[in-house]
C-alpha cells in the first residue's frame, strides 16, 4: 500500500512516521503534488500554529492540492484544525473541508489548564474508523483550540465542553487527538484508516 505523509511547516511528523513503520507500512513524506495524488492513502499530520501553517500551505499551493484529493485523507490535531472553516488562532481562514469553526479554549474554573494535554476518553463512537474499539477508550491529546461538535463529529471527548475528538466528510478523516502516541487503541484507529477503501 501507497501511504504519503503530507511534508510542510509543521512539527510532529516523524512520529506518524514511526507509528506507521511500527504497522509495516513505509510510508512516503513529501510535498510533491504528483506522489500525493496518486498515493492510496494520505496523512496530514502535526502541530504548528494556524495562520503560519496556512500561509505556508498557500505559498506552496498545497492548500488547493490538500481540498481535491479523493483517496482516504486522515488530519491529524493541528491537520483537522486547518480541514475546518475557520480558526480563531490568528483569525485563519483554512480549508473549508469541514464548515465548522475552530474556537480556543477558555477555562471555566481553576483546574481547567490550557493547553489540553493528556489521556481522554472518547464517547459517541460513529465510523468504521473505530471498528472494534469501545465507547470510553482512551486515546492523547495536546491542543489549545477545539471543534465544536457538528454535524461531521464522529467521536466526541469533554474537556471544560463536549467537543470533537474526530470527524469525517467524504474521504476526509480527522481526529484532534494523536492516534501514533495513544498505545493499541492509536494503533488500532491507523490500522482501521489504512483499511479503507
Amino acid at each position: 500500500m501507497n501511504v504519503a505523509i503530507i511534508k510542510y511547516n509543521a512539527g510532529n511528523i516523524y512520529s506518524v512516521d514511526y507509528a506507521l513503520k511500527r504497522l509495516g507500512i513505509e510510508p512516503v513524506i513529501t510535498a510533491d503534488k504528483e506522489i500525493l495524488r496518486k498515493a492510496d492513502k494520505i496523512i496530514f499530520p502535526g502541530q504548528g500554529e494556524a495562520g503560519t501553517t496556512m500561509r505556508y500551505l498557500k505559498e506552496n499551493r498545497l492548500d488547493e492540492l490538500i481540498k481535491d484529493l479523493k483517496q482516504p485523507v486522515l488530519g491529524i490535531c493541528i491537520g483537522m484544525q486547518l480541514l475546518c472553516r475557520f480558526s480563531e488562532e490568528g483569525n485563519t481562514g483554512c480549508l473549508n473541508v469541514f464548515d465548522a469553526p475552530v474556537l480556543r479554549f477558555r477555562p471555566e474554573k481553576q483546574e481547567d489548564k490550557i493547553p489540553h494535554i493528556g489521556w481522554n476518553n472518547l464517547e459517541n463512537l460513529k465510523s468504521s474508523l473505530y471498528k472494534g474499539l469501545s465507547e470510553g477508550d482512551f486515546v492523547y491529546f495536546v491542543h489549545s483550540y477545539y471543534v465544536p461538535a457538528n454535524e461531521y463529529t464522529i467521536a466526541v471527548t469533554d474537556y471544560i465542553q463536549p467537543f470533537s475528538a474526530s470527524m469525517h466528510k467524504d474521504n476526509f478523516y480527522a481526529t484532534q487527538f494523536h492516534p501514533e502516541k495513544s498505545g493499541a487503541v492509536g494503533e488500532k484507529i491507523l490500522h482501521n484508516f489504512l483499511q479503507l477503501q
